[in-house]
């Protein structure tokens, strides 16, 4: 299951984009700023409002998210051993778990803005926002990877379960990790050509016409919680 945007009627999904990437720089800056349990639990309670406001699973979001949540759970334990006496350092576990437990609710918020947006608006808020040739290649470059990267992630599960079915399981962990790594990258290369074909047959524009974005009223509680969140993480 991949985090992509589905059309609803939820409060997010009428929220102008720009107010939302607005948001998440805040949330991000105060997530940051404030790492203490009772910072971390302020957070915890806007990550939630933001999940439920935008139609967002946070079960669906952890399960997209698998492959880094690992490596968070492991900071921890790397930070708490030592190599001797006492061998376990509780205090320094426990501040890397902090940290952690930031990076995913960062990702929770993330979640929630891609369940709510479509890539056309993110690219035409990118645009909004950094003006010239510049916001054109990020903006261009955004809607490749949010339209590209779930591509490339469904091919890589495909080439697994092949390989699964194919008995892979029982060859050793460095031979699967090479076989599935060679066969997504050759299958990356050729839709990469493929996409670069498809651009020109479509006659791709650096400037295309994009949605027309405005600010209404219903913004106006997710500007004002974004600039209390900006304020909270520099007090």
């Amino acid at each position: 299951m991949t985090l992509s945007y589905r059309p609803d009627d939820t409060f997010a999904h009428r929220l102008d984009p720009r107010a939302k990437l607005g948001f998440q720089a805040a949330f991000a800056l105060a997530a940051f700023a404030h790492t203490t349990p009772r910072g971390l639990l302020a957070l915890t309670g806007v990550t939630a409002v933001a999940l439920r406001v935008s139609g967002a699973s946070a079960r669906e979001a952890m399960w997209a998210y698998r492959f880094a949540l690992p490596l968070l759970a492991a900071g921890p334990v790397f930070a708490a051993a030592t190599l001797g006496p006492p061998w376990v350092r509780p205090a320094e576990g426990f501040d890397t778990a902090l940290a952690s437990y930031r990076v995913v609710l960062v990702l929770l918020v993330s979640a929630a803005y891609l369940r709510s947006t479509p890539v056309r608006e993110s690219r035409a808020a990118i645009q909004h926002l950094v003006p010239g040739r510049a916001g054109q290649f990020l903006g261009a470059g955004v809607g490749f990877v949010f339209r590209f990267f779930p591509v490339l992630r469904g091919d890589l599960r495909r080439i697994r379960d092949a390989s699964a079915a194919r008995l892979g399981g029982e060859q050793s962990v460095v031979d699967r990790i090479r076989r599935v790594g060679v066969a997504g990258l050759a299958r990356a290369l050729a839709r990469a050509d493929r996409f670069a074909v498809a651009l020109r047959a479509r006659c791709f524009a650096w400037n295309p016409t994009l949605p027309h974005l405005s600010l209404s009223r219903t913004d106006v509680p997710v500007i004002a919680a974004s600039v209390a969140l900006a304020a909270w993480a520099v007090v």
